[in-house]
C-alpha cells in the first residue's frame, strides 16, 4: 500500500506536517495583514492637509490608489488566512488531502506547495475547460 491510488487518506504524521505548513503560512499571513492595516492607519493620519496646490492633488490621487492597492492587497490575504482556516478544519475532521471532485488523495507535493487546496491537478484543470 505505498501507491496514491490505494491509499485514502493520510497517516497522523502526515497530517502533522501540513498543519505545521499551514500554521507557518496563517502567521505569516497574519502579520502581513496587520502591516497592511498598520500602512493605512498611518496614511490616514498623514492625510489632514487641506492646501489645494496642483502638486497636493497629484499626490493625493497617488496616495488613494496606492490605498487602493493596499486594501486589495489586505482582501486577498483574508480570503487566503480563511482558506488556510478551512483547511486545519479538515485535517481535524480528517477530510485533508482528499479531492472534492475525483475522491483521490492529493499528491504530497501539490499540498506542499497549495496547502489548502481541495482539488487534484486533473480536477482543477477540468474546472478551467
Amino acid at each position: 500500500m505505498n501507491t496514491n491510488e490505494e491509499k485514502q487518506r493520510y497517516s497522523r504524521e502526515e497530517l502533522m506536517e501540513f498543519e505545521n505548513i499551514i500554521l507557518e503560512k496563517l502567521t505569516n499571513a497574519k502579520k502581513e495583514v496587520a502591516f497592511i492595516k498598520e500602512t493605512l492607519s498611518r496614511r490616514n493620519d498623514t492625510g489632514t492637509d487641506n492646501t489645494a496646490s496642483p502638486t497636493k492633488v497629484l499626490e493625493d490621487g497617488a496616495d488613494t490608489a496606492e490605498k487602493e492597492s493596499l486594501n486589495q492587497l489586505a482582501s486577498r490575504q483574508m480570503k487566503f488566512i480563511q482558506q488556510l482556516e478551512n483547511a486545519l478544519i479538515r485535517i481535524k475532521n480528517g477530510t485533508y488531502g482528499v479531492c472534492i471532485v475525483t475522491g483521490k488523495l492529493i499528491p504530497k507535493e501539490r499540498l506542499r506547495a497549495v496547502p489548502h487546496t481541495q482539488h487534484t491537478i486533473e480536477a482543477k484543470l477540468q474546472r478551467n475547460d
